[in-house]
């Protein structure tokens, strides 16, 4: 974590810092414990196998909140006003996923100073998994 965003230096156009991670099977456990999502699909080789996916895949809100990070590590905690996002491919063990944030409005409304970004998360492909807008208070 660096320094905060300071409402009176950002721009449109501007990036929040990039957060990457490796995408591990011991994640989806330890997710599936903290989220109480067992869904067998998340850690159950065989059974995800003879669905017919190549493997066992991550949970959406893992994503979510891996990409949620980045935008709380540039804010703040407790700076979010508004967030959300689409599934749009899922993660697989082993993949790289890499956050981007960039700057789309900067605004003041009833004495908040805000900033809209659009948000996203992408495997180092490039491949988008989670693609989101969110309105931080800066």
């Amino acid at each position: 974590m660096g320094e905060r965003v300071q409402f009176d230096e950002v721009k449109v156009g501007d990036e929040a810092p990039v957060k990457s991670h490796v995408l591990t099977r011991t994640d989806l456990v330890k997710y599936a414990g903290a989220s109480g999502d067992f869904n067998p699909m998340h850690h159950d080789e065989v059974l995800a196998t003879s669905a017919g996916q190549p493997s066992v895949f991550g949970h959406g809100m893992f994503s979510m909140g891996f990409l949620g990070t980045a935008l709380t590590d540039w804010v703040g905690a407790g700076r979010v006003v508004r967030y959300g996002v689409r599934f749009s491919r899922q993660t697989w063990p082993g993949e790289t996923l890499v956050t981007r944030v960039v700057v789309t409005g900067v605004r003041e409304d009833a004495g908040s100073r805000l900033v809209d970004v659009d948000c996203s998360l992408a495997n180092a492909q490039g491949e988008q998994k989670v693609i989101g807008t969110a309105t931080l208070a800066v």
